[in-house]
């Protein structure tokens, strides 16, 4: 690559990354009081995260089933009130046997 193409590639990356960041920064001085747009941010980092999770978790085992019983497992650990730690492992587990289970199938 040449170096304009380079310099190039820099300048649109600061741009898709910096400017969202500052924009609010620089043009919402006082406290949002729209309920709506403060109750539409609370939850945007929540869909962002399910968005960019979901389809690496049914992409990244052998098979959908044990896919969805390990998605199924930390549903249920997470609505019992368990820690991150927890709900990660116990999800991990029920991947590992479901695998095993069904290479014998």
């Amino acid at each position: 690559m040449r170096e304009p193409h380079i310099l190039l590639a820099v300048f649109l990356m600061f741009l898709v990354t910096y400017l969202p960041r500052m924009v609010p920064f620089v043009f919402l001085r006082k406290k949002i009081r729209s309920r709506f747009l403060r109750s539409l941010l609370h939850y945007v980092p929540y869909a962002v995260l399910a968005a960019m999770t979901i389809p690496d978790i049914f992409t990244s085992t052998a098979s959908p089933l044990s896919a969805a019983l390990g998605s199924l497992a930390a549903l249920f650990l997470a609505w019992r009130g368990k820690s991150l730690l927890t709900v990660a492992l116990g999800a991990v587990a029920v991947v590992f046997l479901a695998e095993r289970v069904l290479a014998f199938l």
